[in-house]
């Protein structure tokens, strides 16, 4: 079933709230100062029941000046706009302003409601209705019908009616694939329920029992119940005015301009990309760095606007900007916004979220501007090939659809055909894919290649590169799990051989030069003339005259190839070969006396305590003998 909002708008007073409750019998001032003054300052909500049998949710806003905050905070989500003249009056200041909203949110369907038309004569009435066709001319409203109505004496309500059938039968239902947004519009608590939120669902579904995420505050909760137009629902999709009972929530948690999302899909944003239009009506240029009121969704933020390519903008005149937030936003890409002078409250302009969670820019560069007219009218595939080329790491598809602003569907597909064109760089990471532009990734590969290359001809003795050392290097940016997988994408590539804790180039065997083998074949000689009681290794290197430094390269690497083994904390150092006669002597003995002393040890392989003790304790590291009292069995 369609679901369609209709909203409100017009001057104070010109009968906006009484049309509502002509055509749907609810009296949507609910408010006791409300009902005093005779005037809407909160948001009013109803259900109208079409003569097809259709429903449709009716958002009634504030016609005053003081409150068009209010009046903003629920425009932004309507399909069809009522605007409401009365024919007493004809088009009034707020009428305009409203207008002006209307047209910066682009709400393209309309229909102008000529109330009050039974204070007046036919003659008036022809002489206004010019009037408003020409006041519209060049507003996105140009061609919406005019209907003339009466509250008082109903006249005019059943083509009225009609009409708006009609109009909803036209409309194209919102799309409910995607993550969840909600911007909330209000927040009270029920007794015995808790919290409860309301707004016009924008986007995907929520159902009773999901997990949902409160931004910008980061709070998440779960779905107690919903209503859709008071009826309690097990689901709300795209499209209707929606209530959610929240569970855990305190009213004061939350508050207008909040958002309800599906949990980790947007982030919260001090600085955004935009669109922007100075309007015809704005009485004077506005400045860069202009502190101004931004109404975002239901939120309204103070801000600055940052001007990327001149110092002034002029009434109506369009350009690319960034708005830098003095708190948190909330946004996706093509959302619509409205701003207003700081002081005095004037609705000056508006437009449209290029990116909403934008960097820094240098101003007056031109390939800034040349960027975002990319990200405004780019196609899906030039939209994630931007903001993957702009960026360091890894992402998820999840996070490339809260950066692009694009749906799942949309990124999934666009994906595939990059990856397919050899744009991106797919890594398969626990059976899901992590992406980057393959430009980059080329560009890490022969980085590391040429490192890994310099650092054999540097430490040739080395296995390779130490990885905690690359990462603190090249990849302080992304966690050591994605690093990981980087690196294993590498090694599949062609690009790094991997070991343990280094890495290596393919082609590297760990082959030494003539003089190393020299080096190291006589350390070796060396160590074994000592048989069970070799010389320390301080004495080894004076005789073939090392310097300390290249000392510790060529242990190093006798140890990682096995072919030394160390023995305690001393430097004492057995040759594999003479290590595995000890353990072979030490076995047999075992195998026929049942134990073995340090002393007996000692007479066995015609050596010291010195060397008994460590590698006695060895074999017990091996779990080849265990210790019981001062002698050794075979475990």
């Amino acid at each position: 079933m369609k679901h369609i909002i209709i909203g409100t708008a017009g001057h104070v007073d010109h009968g906006k709230t009484q049309l509502i409750k002509t055509l749907t019998g609810t009296e949507t001032d609910r408010l006791k100062e409300e009902k005093e003054r005779g005037i809407s300052i909160e948001l009013g909500f109803a259900q109208l029941k079409l003569p097809s049998g259709k429903q449709a949710g009716i958002v009634d806003v504030p016609g005053h000046e003081r409150f068009i905050k209010n009046m903003l905070a629920g425009v932004g989500g309507i399909d069809l706009v009522l605007l409401v003249i009365a024919a007493d009056e004809g088009v009034m200041p707020q009428t305009k302003e409203h207008v002006d909203i209307i047209q910066l949110l682009q709400v393209k369907k309309g229909i102008v409601v000529l109330t009050k038309t039974d204070l007046v004569d036919e003659e008036w009435l022809a002489l206004v209705t010019e009037e408003i066709r020409e006041y519209l001319r060049k507003t996105v409203l140009s061609q919406a019908p005019i209907i003339p109505v009466s509250s008082l004496t109903g006249e005019g309500v059943p083509e009225l009616l009609q009409l708006i059938d009609k109009f909803v039968e036209d409309t194209e239902e919102r799309v409910s694939i995607g993550n969840l947004r909600l911007p909330i519009d209000r927040v009270f608590s029920v007794t015995g329920f808790g919290t409860v939120v309301t707004g016009t669902l924008q986007a995907g579904r929520v159902m009773v029992g999901d997990t949902v995420g409160i931004m910008p505050q980061g709070l998440v909760s779960r779905v107690r119940s919903i209503q859709v137009h008071g009826q309690k629902v097990e689901q709300a999709r795209a499209g209707q005015r929606t209530a959610v009972n929240l569970t855990n929530l305190e009213v004061d948690d939350v508050k207008r301009g909040s958002v309800l999302v599906t949990p980790n899909s947007v982030e919260p944003s001090h600085r955004m990309d935009v669109k922007l239009l100075l309007l015809e009506s704005a009485a004077k240029p506005l400045k860069n760095r202009a502190r101004v009121r931004l109404y975002l969704g239901t939120d309204e933020i103070l801000g600055r606007v940052r001007l990327l390519d001149r110092e002034e903008l002029e009434p109506n005149q369009e350009v690319y900007a960034q708005l830098e937030l003095e708190q948190e936003g909330i946004a996706g890409k093509g959302d619509r916004f409205v701003i207003r002078s700081y002081s005095p409250m004037r609705t000056i302009g508006g437009g449209v979220v290029i990116d909403s969670n934008a960097p820094k820019h240098k101003r007056h560069r031109p390939e800034v501007i040349e960027a975002l007219a990319t990200k405004e009218k780019g196609t899906p595939e030039e939209l994630i090939d931007q903001f993957l080329a702009n960026k360091q790491g890894l992402f998820s598809l999840e996070e490339i659809v809260a950066g692009t602003g694009l749906s799942s569907e949309a990124v999934e597909i666009s994906l595939s055909k990059l990856v397919s064109e050899q744009k991106i760089k797919s890594i398969v990471a626990d059976k899901k894919h992590l992406l980057l532009a393959l430009p980059l990734y080329r560009k890490w590969c022969q980085e590391i290649k040429s490192m890994v290359i310099n650092y054999h001809r540097e430490f040739p003795l080395r296995e390779g590169y130490p990885k905690e050392e690359l990462r603190s290097r090249k990849f302080s940016f992304t966690n050591n799990k994605n690093f990981q997988y980087i690196l294993q994408s590498m090694e599949v590539d062609g690009v790094v051989k991997l070991y343990d804790k280094t890495l290596a180039s393919p082609e590297f065997t760990g082959d030494l030069a003539h003089s190393q083998q020299t080096i190291v074949d006589g350390i070796l000689k060396t160590i074994e003339e000592g048989k069970f009681q070799p010389p320390s290794w301080t004495e080894v290197i004076k005789k073939y005259r090392l310097k300390d430094t290249e000392a510790q390269e060529y242990l190093q690497y006798l140890l990682r190839t096995g072919k030394l083994l160390k023995l305690g904390d001393d430097e004492l150092y057995l040759s594999a070969e003479k290590y595995h006669q000890a353990k072979d002597k030490i076995v047999e003995y075992l195998k026929e006396n049942k134990e073995i002393s340090v002393a007996q040890t000692r007479d066995l392989l015609n050596t010291s305590r010195k060397y008994i003790l460590p590698l006695l304790e060895s074999l017990d590291r091996e779990r080849l003998t265990r210790r019981v009292g001062d002698s050794r069995v075979l475990v």
